[in-house]
């Protein structure tokens, strides 16, 4: 059983419960003054304490997202070299491609579902597609989802690209999360449709590209070249496959957390890859800890360059058009977004979206998200 699976998450919870009634039931048989009454005791405590963990642990991991199977959780989950090269389907979404951009590999497609009531309730959503990115330049591949509108389907479609949103989850976390959690497919289906947002590409994915290392989409020296990936592997690899550019004026990313952090500082760093970006709970600086290793080679100009904040105070300023969320009250975050947005200088834009009150978890980004996305794609343009 995968570790999402929820049968595993049901068998791990009645384990511990038969745990727990059985140390209950042979507590006073193991009473004994003999050696084997401690040790009974003793296995039978540790026995229901590591099922309980596990069953903790299990339910969390569902709830949060934050690891999508076995692999993930231990660190062997990393992906391979090879470029991969995607089968027909039955979409019509176009073809791989192994050139020198990279490749998508369709691994699954399903429909998109409207939550409408009356006449648009049976309307289609559009399609999402689960893919494998690989990057001939970097050499690094990764998972995750495209959302297709329906009007990508459409005969008076058929020749026009489309714009594109790349959408972070923060660290850890799955590209699930994204569509089980957020829903942002149908967010953006249900704007589309309802005439608030233009036909849009959706790219679903978490920000580091070697887990269970988190990059903060840096180019590390002698490491994982994520930023790389993300500004020029993964334009290239869509535009192969799919019908969208990659001109940064049709792309625009958005993320929460980390993935907010990423999504700002690609922007701001490479604005001819990314028009606009959105931040949900995002910081301004890298963080550096032992799940990031030294992203800068100890270079200190280079730890400079990813502080949001000094680029803003030392650099010209990009022509991007920037969002950042955050809440009044329950944000460790706030102070530092009225700080960035006071920062900002012409040729860039700035906006916020400031709660009253919201933590740093899923409840708050899904009551940002609804405004947040159809701000963001209201900055690109449809590739000619």
């Amino acid at each position: 059983m995968g570790l999402t699976s929820r049968k595993l998450e049901l068998l791990v919870a009645l384990l511990a419960l038969a745990c727990f009634a059985a140390t209950v039931w042979f507590w006073p048989r193991l009473s004994g003054r003999n050696w084997r009454a401690p040790l009974g005791r003793m296995a039978t405590l540790i026995a229901g304490q590591l099922l309980t963990l596990a069953a903790i642990g299990l339910a969390a991991n569902n709830w949060g997202g934050f690891y999508s199977s076995w692999g993930d959780l231990l660190g062997t989950d990393q992906g391979g070299g090879a470029v991969f090269t995607a089968r027909a389907n039955e979409a019509g979404a176009g073809q791989a491609s192994d050139g020198a951009g990279g490749a998508v590999q369709v691994l699954d497609s399903r429909p998109v579902p409207l939550m409408l009531s009356g006449a648009g309730a049976h309307a289609s959503g559009g399609v999402v597609q689960q893919v494998a990115f690989h990057g001939n330049g970097t050499g690094l591949s990764e998972r995750g989802y495209v959302y297709l509108p329906p009007q990508y389907f459409q005969a008076p479609y058929a020749r026009r690209r489309f714009p594109v949103v790349v959408v972070f989850t923060g660290y850890p976390g799955t590209p699930e999360n994204l569509i089980t959690r957020m829903k942002y497919p149908t967010i953006a289906a249900q704007a589309i449709h309802q005439g608030t947002m233009q036909p849009t590409v959706l790219v679903l994915m978490r920000p580091s590209v070697a887990v269970p290392r988190d990059t903060e989409c840096e180019d590390v020296p002698d490491g994982p070249q994520a930023e790389t990936f993300f500004t020029v592997d993964l334009h290239q690899a869509m535009a192969a496959h799919y019908r969208v550019g990659t001109g940064g004026r049709g792309w625009g990313v958005l993320g929460d957390s980390t993935g907010g952090y990423c999504s700002l500082k690609l922007a701001m760093r490479n604005p001819s890859a990314f028009t606009a970006a959105a931040s949900l709970s995002g910081y301004y600086r890298a963080a550096v800890d032992s799940t990031t290793g030294d992203l800068f080679g100890g270079n200190g100009r280079r730890r400079d360059e990813s502080d949001l904040m000094w680029r803003l105070k030392n650099l010209p300023a990009p022509d991007v058009s920037v969002l950042v969320a955050s809440s009044r009250e329950g944000e460790a975050d706030y102070k530092a977004t009225l700080a960035f947005v006071a920062a900002v200088r012409p040729p860039m834009e700035v906006a916020s979206l400031i709660l009253p009150s919201g933590g740093h978890n899923f409840d708050t980004w899904n009551r940002e998200t609804p405004t947040a996305l159809p701000w963001l794609v209201g900055r690109l343009l449809a590739p000619d």
